[in-house]
């Protein structure tokens, strides 16, 4: 009887010690994620308000309080929001994996470009400069183009290219995960009109406006990575950036994979977006 009652007493003691120990995991996994993402607002003094972002740091962050750590931009498409990726991926786990601080900021379908209609959306300004000088003067990164890198997907791809490629002082690396990297070839979609004007009566202003174009201005030294899906309706537009830049004899890596305009294929992309900005931090 005696030996009945002490088992069932340690079969109780065993699993109050597990339930224990299940609710200090939660909590420890819950203390983990609220310190190592920040949902920040960053003031823009170009369009007079706040602009949101979220903040990944990696463990490494608080485990050595005197490193600093180079930083990944990554911007979303159009319809989204700065929440996207950290939804649709786990990018605490990417932060951690290559030591790196990771941003995402909203674009509020701006194509994150500098406006030249609308004053109130001036994101080629806000992502280069403003969010930029916020992010390091408030957590411990490296202050150097080459510790430093963009991605986005879609609208996304556009504007991180079109931001590294008319900032290479800021950005070392960058790359494009099924760009819309000619906006000329879609007049009407995605309020691009609202950012620059009618095709129609502003056709030199999308010109301008198209990270296509800005080919000829580029020089060699950048680490740029572009990535496309076959069954993508973006597939044309970067097999033609693809071809631009061979013709300039600008270095990059192109890659074309099975999938679509999906987070199906943005998810999986990211992984190897990610790996080739590590390597460029440590040469």
């Amino acid at each position: 009887m005696k030996r009945k009652l002490f088992a069932y007493l340690f079969v109780l003691f065993a699993g109050a010690m597990t339930l224990a120990c299940a609710q200090q995991n939660v909590a420890t996994q819950v203390k983990v994620v609220n310190v190592q993402t920040d949902t920040v607002e960053v003031m823009s003094q170009k369009m007079n308000r706040g602009i949101k972002a979220v903040v990944v740091l990696p463990n490494q962050h608080f485990d050595n309080p005197t490193d600093s750590f180079p930083t990944v931009y990554v911007l979303h498409g159009a319809w989204g929001s700065y929440r996207d990726w950290p939804t649709k991926k786990n990018m605490e786990a990417i932060a951690t994996k290559y030591g790196v601080v990771i941003v995402c900021p909203d674009g509020q379908d701006s194509w994150y470009f500098d406006s030249p209609i609308d004053p109130k959306f001036q994101f080629e300004t806000f992502i280069s400069k403003e969010l930029v000088e916020y992010v390091d003067s408030h957590y411990r990164t490296f202050r150097s183009p080459k510790m430093r890198a963009i991605t986005g997907l879609s609208m996304g791809g556009h504007g991180a290219l079109w931001n590294a490629f008319r900032h290479p002082d800021v950005f070392g690396s960058c790359g494009s995960m099924s760009g819309g990297v000619d906006i000329t070839k879609f007049p009407n979609k995605w309020k691009i009109d609202l950012r620059i004007g009618k095709y129609e009566t502003n056709k030199q202003a999308w010109a301008e406006h198209a990270v296509i174009n800005l080919v000829p201005t580029l020089k060699a030294g950048q680490n740029i990575i572009i990535d496309d899906g076959y069954s993508d309706f973006f597939y044309e537009v970067n097999c033609n950036l693809h071809k631009a830049l061979l013709d300039a004899k600008i270095p990059h890596d192109f890659t074309i994979r099975p999938g679509a305009h999906t987070w199906e294929y943005w998810t999986n992309a990211i992984d190897y977006q990610m790996l080739f900005f590590a390597k460029a931090f440590a040469k």
